[in-house]
């Protein structure tokens, strides 16, 4: 039966927090016989992520750029697929999901962890802005071409791994790829954490009639790969890094998290019963976020731009413009 409730953005008080690891927020669920992929799975949070996934039963496709890197990575790991991706590659992202489909398999969990943050402008072959290309035009064709195996799977999540960098700054419908206004890469970085948000929003306002809910998350504060384009002055500032250059300990600090502690909301989400029969909410902390106004000073929680349903609609339309993509669900 389809839930047609709309889920409200408010916490539920699910008796995790900040220190639930991801091993803690799959809240004992065996996943024998379910089908995942998760971008960015074979490095920082999405590896713990591709690890508890698989470690619970799961089949895990991980897509990569590097198969060396990968298989260095992965090593160990059961009931892991490795398959070729790159998001910045329209022709790399049909290929990949063409080569899944002919599978013949349903995807249960698809969990879009990949991106990338505060780079020097940098445009794809198309003339977009790669961190709204990597972060969230990607995944939103490789949603649309995957759609025919989330649907067969009769009940399955897809998981966008977003920021509290979505507090920065919306979507700017006019001008997303920086053709017109000056480029600035932590704005530009929030724009496409805040389409994380919102095409959550709308996805599972489409696909909840076929079973597939949306979610979307903030993993939390934690030094990954993520911040290779940061420099120490950057990282000191956002109390990363000590006066002297190292990492700060995660277990020394109340804003840090672990690896296994960034992973937890992204399992939590794609895999928690406490979210049966939800969706299109914002997460963080293992809960669903209170919606924050938009002059609070608070880091916590979803600003409202991120969960406007018109804003979701008109970046889905847009978002199908900019890939040619007609994702008609």
């Amino acid at each position: 039966m389809i839930n047609d409730e709309i889920t409200k953005q408010a916490p539920l008080n699910s008796g995790f927090g900040p220190q639930t690891t991801a091993a803690e927020a799959l809240g004992g669920r065996d996943l024998s016989g379910k089908i995942a992929i998760v971008t960015g799975g074979y490095s920082g949070l999405g590896l713990e992520t591709s690890r508890v996934l698989a470690e619970a039963g799961a089949t895990v496709i991980v897509p990569v750029r590097t198969l060396e890197k990968a298989r260095a990575s992965l090593a160990g790991i059961p009931r892991i697929e490795m398959e070729i991706l790159d998001l910045l590659d329209p022709a790399s992202i049909d290929a990949f999901a063409q080569r899944f489909l002919d599978s013949g398999r349903p995807l249960h969990i698809l969990i879009n962890s990949a991106g990338i943050m505060a780079p020097p402008l940098v445009r794809d072959a198309r003339g977009y802005e790669s961190q709204l290309a990597t972060n969230h035009l990607g995944h939103f064709q490789l949603v649309a071409r995957l759609w025919p195996a989330l649907q067969q799977a009769g009940a399955a999540r897809v998981v966008a791994v977003s920021s509290r960098g979505h507090h920065r700054s919306g979507v700017d419908f006019e001008d997303p790829n920086y053709e017109r206004r000056e480029y600035e890469k932590w704005n530009g970085y929030g724009q496409s954490k805040t389409a994380n948000v919102l095409f959550a929003v709308e996805l599972d306002k489409r696909g909840k009639k076929h079973g597939v809910r949306a979610f979307s998350l903030h993993p939390g504060s934690i030094l990954t790969d993520l911040a290779r384009n940061l420099s120490d002055a950057e990282l000191r500032s956002m109390g990363a890094l000590d006066d002297a250059g190292q990492p700060i300990s995660a277990e020394l600090t109340t804003h840090m998290k672990t690896v296994q502690q960034g992973a937890a909301t992204s399992i939590w989400c794609a895999t928690n019963q406490q979210l049966e029969g939800k969706g299109g909410v914002y997460c963080e902390d293992c809960d669903i976020a209170e919606i924050v106004p938009v002059d609070s000073e608070k880091k916590e929680g979803v600003r409202s731009w991120a969960i406007d349903s018109q804003f979701a609609e008109q970046l889905w339309k847009l978002s199908e413009n900019l890939t040619g993509v007609n994702f008609a669900i």
